[in-house]
């Protein structure tokens, strides 16, 4: 790689982390960037691709109470550069290229966990330090203590991303070629199953009575039919407007004097209890 390559990846890693914690940007959004480092790489299309594909699994990540969501930006920015160090190499397809990232990927984002642990233990005398300058009425220090704890973030990213770049682009070449049939098959049927995985993650959080007859349908439409994802998309809307009138509907029953709780499929699937 470049030294300007180079440069702009480490921004993009610097930005991926603030944009772990900051929330606000997306920077750290698989499909974000890993598309941004397929851009400044020269590999736009396979970072799209790599990129959209983990954010399929990234979107049953979420922090819930105690529990931490992997790290999906070490995962978007490590497997990226993994992935434009193999094709840098020549001999590489981009598909395989592709798909051992995404076999890198679920390892990082575990990995990443650890550096956040890390930062996060770094950042207690931080704290003390904002709360002697909130009691000084220092509002200068409290905001530059502030931005050190998210370049903190940033550079925790952006270090392993340095280190990934001064790998030589054959050393990753050879080592994908030297791989059995059955690891780097096995690499590909399990990038395959990520989109379904980040699916399924999000069905299990928010799957309930209610919601189960609209995800059959939509599931027997995609299935059945030869219908594009805008006609889909369409359909979708429709149903969403159908049920939003019924339950509208349900309310102003139950607002007369009926026994109507303002679901209407729950109402229905209530009777049958």
């Amino acid at each position: 790689m470049s030294a300007v390559t180079v440069i702009l990846i480490a921004l993009v890693a610097l930005l991926a982390g603030m944009g772990g914690i900051l929330d606000e940007f997306q920077f750290h959004q698989p499909l974000v960037a890993c598309t941004l480092i397929g851009l400044v790489s020269g590999h736009l299309v396979a970072g799209i691709i790599l990129g959209g594909t983990l954010q399929m699994m990234a979107l049953g990540w979420a922090n819930i109470g105690a529990a931490v969501a992997p790290d999906a930006a070490l995962a978007s920015v490590a497997s990226s550069i993994l992935m434009v160090l193999a094709l840098n190499g020549g001999d590489v397809s981009q598909k395989a290229a592709i798909d051992s990232a995404i076999a890198a990927a679920v390892p990082l984002s575990v990995a990443g966990l650890f550096l956040t642990m890390i930062c996060r233990t770094l950042a207690i005398p931080l704290i003390h330090a904002q709360d002697a300058a909130a009691e000084r009425g220092d509002y200068r220090g409290i905001e530059v203590i502030q931005w050190v704890a998210i370049l903190m973030q940033g550079v925790r990213i952006m270090v392993p991303a340095l280190a990934l770049c001064a790998i030589p682009a054959k050393t990753v070449q050879n080592v994908l070629q030297s791989m059995p049939a059955f690891v780097s098959d096995g690499m590909a049927v399990g990038g395959g199953m990520v989109a379904a995985v980040g699916y399924a993650m999000v069905i299990n959080m928010i799957a309930t009575k209610e919601v189960w007859p609209f995800f059959a349908i939509g599931f027997c439409l995609a299935a059945v039919s030869q219908l594009t994802l805008i006609a889909l998309g369409a359909i979708g809307v429709a149903l969403a407007l159908i049920y939003l009138g019924l339950k509208d509907a349900a309310k102003s029953n139950g607002g007369n004097g009926g026994s109507g709780s303002g679901d209407p499929l729950g109402d229905i699937l209530n009777d049958y209890k």
